[in-house]
């Protein structure tokens, strides 16, 4: 203090010069820096799958009946029915560069709504790029009847007294699309196929398909 006056305040510091504050400062570019480069890069990845999936855009298989053989198909009491069927099911994959590989299948038929034969296992199929197989499983044969409804029982007897009968093949599993070095995940494959057969009773072995034997696929 000179003259009697206080002396003056010094200036307040500037916080840009204060080092905490520049080290702060540059956390922050870092940080935007870093969720920068995270955006882009699933932007990226992002553009890169799309491309892939309009390039190969897998579709799904198709299914059709091509033929059918009846062993056995009886209603008897309490009502039981016994079955002995072999279906031939042509599956055909439509796409160009993506082949399918089928596990876990199942098939089964039912008849209004009811099963006439236990569910069989089938074994993995794989499918090539833009090509069909086929293949032809036996249903029911096992010796043990399925109970049925009455409506079911007396159902199936007067569709075979009128010469027409109709049921429902069922297949069921998991489809996998796979396009060179890609694989997609499992994907539910629900497959059914109404079938009409030209049927009387006392007539077995290799029957005549009525009306449009293709088939609903969801997947």
């Amino acid at each position: 203090m000179a003259d009697g006056k206080p002396d003056p305040k010094p200036p307040p510091a500037d916080p840009k010069m204060d080092p905490k504050h520049g080290d702060g400062h540059r956390g922050l570019h870092v940080g935007r820096a870093i969720c920068t480069f995270i955006a882009v890069f699933l932007l990226i990845c992002g553009i890169i799958i799309l491309i892939v999936w309009l390039v190969y855009r897998p579709h799904k298989p198709r299914f059709t009946v091509v033929g059918a053989a009846v062993y056995n198909l009886t209603a008897t009491p309490p009502p039981f029915i016994s079955a002995t069927m072999q279906f031939t099911i042509e599956a055909r994959n439509p796409n160009k560069r993506v082949s399918l590989h089928y596990d876990r299948l199942v098939m089964f038929v039912t008849y209004r709504n009811e099963y006439i034969t236990q569910p069989v296992g089938l074994p993995p199929l794989h499918q090539k790029k833009h090509s069909t197989v086929a293949f032809s499983p036996v249903l029911g044969g096992d010796g043990l009847p399925v109970p049925v409804s009455p409506d079911v029982a007396n159902g199936l007897l007067a569709d075979q007294a009128y010469g027409v009968v109709g049921v429902r093949l069922v297949l069921l599993g998991r489809l996998r699309y796979k396009a060179g070095a890609i694989r997609t995940r499992r994907h539910r494959l629900d497959v059914r196929c109404d079938v009409l057969l030209g049927l009387r009773n006392g007539v077995v072995g290799q029957l005549p398909l009525l009306g449009d034997p293709n088939c609903r696929v969801d997947v």
